[in-house]
């Protein structure tokens, strides 16, 4: 008998309302998107009358999940950036230095004494006294090295030492090289992209192109200048002993030194610091904004126990002592050390605006990036492009519509009518789970569901056929209907997952714009299935039971 169980009809119904439900504040979308950014601003501590009605712009008790526009939909900023990652060769060579100092140190009475030569900025020279004895010392360093971390480097070491008369000198081995690189540019990605989630910007698209370069795509951003102010600091954080200062530019550091400028209240004065930091930002755990003791912007931290205890000995034993703060290449201060620092947490000071000191504190709580950022292409995409792409979609998506629904209803007549009012639910439904899994959408994404249009209502021309044969073997209409979904589930069955196969292996294989495409293709053939199979079906059954025909016209 065709017939559907009670609790299959409420859960068929309980679907399509929920999934309804969650489209909806796509067709509110200004207002539901104030909404949220008014709530969140809330919640990261924001206050003020104009918060409290925006957020009133939107009843709490509705889902406010909307589905995020591509880049290529709203404009917004992009960038194509390229990792230094000779400066972490460079950073990796000078904090080898101490370690070779102190173990060389304690060979002094046989290699004499050692000092730091210049050389190129991604070598270690060392010269020692006692020029029989390189080869010893070269042995010495050897010891120190590690093997390297990766597959690729399996069996190779991380230094290479070698001896020229009497200076040994050190350098990274190719292999350490080449995960370095990859080391490096992975970790890039995640503190782009945890600098951008910080700002709070919507479905940015981070990805790898190449071995060194990083995509940046952020939708909603006002120019890739602001994006570039985002993510473009380094914020190298380190703490490094003053040596001297001066107002000469031209003033010369010693082997295992190097100049740095002042900032902001020191600019004009040159510092000469010791190479090798106390602490790094690495050993940071946490960063805020604050304000100092005369109310002016500031920016306080804290250090892992392991930093803390650096960072105590460090000012316990030198007291009375200048020692800088440096943030990318520049003092920002160099106070002296009045007394032992416990616990780890101080407070950094400076000329900071009150956005730059908030900057800073984001920028050091995402991490630092472990080297610089060259931008070999930056683009603002105009929402006024992202507008005319939506209108396109939007005439595309209408006419596709209108064209299968006037073909459904003369075709089939009224079951058509009821594969049609299947197919609306079936355009809210895509988009009810676009919002809920919080799924972007592109223009890649528009076609996507403009295709769908047309498959979703191939489950149902397949039904209605196969109910046309069974009509015309004689068999009642109730049996006819029965028979007709029996019978073409096994096709829509085996139609469906091959291309749904597709959707995943595009979705995998592919990025960007590709998996836009992928993504809605593969929830619109699930929500297309669903439609067909129990929408469609429990509509002809209700219209069924009430009127009880005699026979069909399909």
């Amino acid at each position: 008998m065709l017939q559907i169980d009670t609790w299959k009809r409420v859960l068929i119904w309980a679907t399509v309302v929920a999934g309804l439900i969650l489209a909806m504040p796509n067709a509110f979308y200004t207002r539901v998107e104030t909404h949220n950014d008014a709530v969140k601003a809330i919640e990261s501590g924001g206050a003020g009358d104009g918060l409290a009605e925006q957020v009133g712009m939107w009843p709490e008790w509705l889902p406010s999940g909307l589905v995020n526009l591509g880049l290529d939909l709203r404009g917004g900023a992009h960038l194509l950036a390229e990792v230094r990652v000779e400066d972490v060769y460079r950073s990796r060579i000078r904090s080898m230095w101490p370690e070779i100092r102190d173990m060389l140190r304690e060979e002094r009475a046989t290699i004499g004494t050692i000092r730091l030569q210049p050389g190129p900025e991604d070598q270690l020279r060392i010269r020692i006294s006692e020029a029989d004895q390189v080869q010893r010392a070269a042995s010495l360093v050897r010891g120190l090295a590690r093997p390297v971390t990766s597959l690729s480097g399996a069996g190779s070491n991380d230094i290479e030492v070698s001896a020229e008369a009497d200076v040994i000198v050190v350098q990274l081995s190719d292999a350490e090289k080449l995960a370095t690189d990859d080391r490096t540019v992975r970790q890039a990605l995640e503190i782009i992209r945890n600098r951008i989630d910080e700002v709070g910007t919507r479905e940015p698209t981070i990805q790898r192109q190449g071995s060194e370069r990083i995509l940046i795509q952020v939708p909603g951003l006002g120019s890739a200048a602001e994006l570039k102010r985002i993510i473009g600091t380094t914020a190298q954080l380190t703490f490094q002993p003053v040596v001297s200062r001066s107002t000469e530019e031209n003033v010369s550091a010693g082997p295992g030194e190097e100049v740095l400028p002042g900032r902001g209240e020191d600019r004009g004065v040159f510092y000469v610091l010791e190479q090798s930091p106390v602490v790094t930002g690495e050993d940071l755990v946490d960063a805020q904004p604050s304000f100092d003791q005369n109310g002016r912007p500031a920016v306080t931290f804290r250090f892992d126990p392991s930093g803390a205890r650096r960072f105590g000995d460090y000012t316990a034993e030198n007291i009375g002592n200048p020692f800088a703060i440096v943030l990318d290449g520049e003092v920002i201060s160099a106070p002296t050390i009045q007394s032992h620092i416990p616990g780890g947490s101080g407070i950094i000071t400076g000329r900071f605006t009150l956005e730059e000191s908030t900057e800073l504190a984001v920028l050091l709580r995402a991490g630092a990036l472990p080297a610089g950022l060259d931008f070999l292409e930056e683009r603002t995409i105009g929402p006024e492009l992202g507008a005319d792409s939506i209108e396109a979609g939007k005439v595309a998506t209408i006419v596709a519509f209108a064209a299968v629904l006037i073909f459904m209803l003369l075709s089939y007549g009224l079951f058509g009518l009821f594969a049609n009012v299947a197919l609306i639910i079936n355009i809210g439904l895509i988009f009810g789970l676009l919002s809920m899994i919080g799924a972007t959408l592109t223009l890649p994404g528009i076609a996507g569901i403009v295709l769908t249009v047309g498959m979703a209502v191939d489950a149902n021309v397949l039904v209605f056929e196969r109910i046309r044969e069974e009509l015309k073997t004689a068999k009642g209409p109730a049996r006819a209907i029965e028979l007709g979904y029996e019978k073409a589930l096994s096709a829509i069955v085996d139609a469906n997952i091959t291309t749904f196969i597709t959707a995943v292996i595009l979705y995998a294989v592919g990025s960007g714009p590709v998996r836009g495409f992928a993504i809605t293709l593969g929830l619109g053939i699930m929500t297309s299935v669903f439609t067909a199979i129990f929408v469609t079906r429990l509509l002809i059954l209700m219209w069924f039971e009430r009127r009880r025909p005699k026979t069909l016209e399909v």
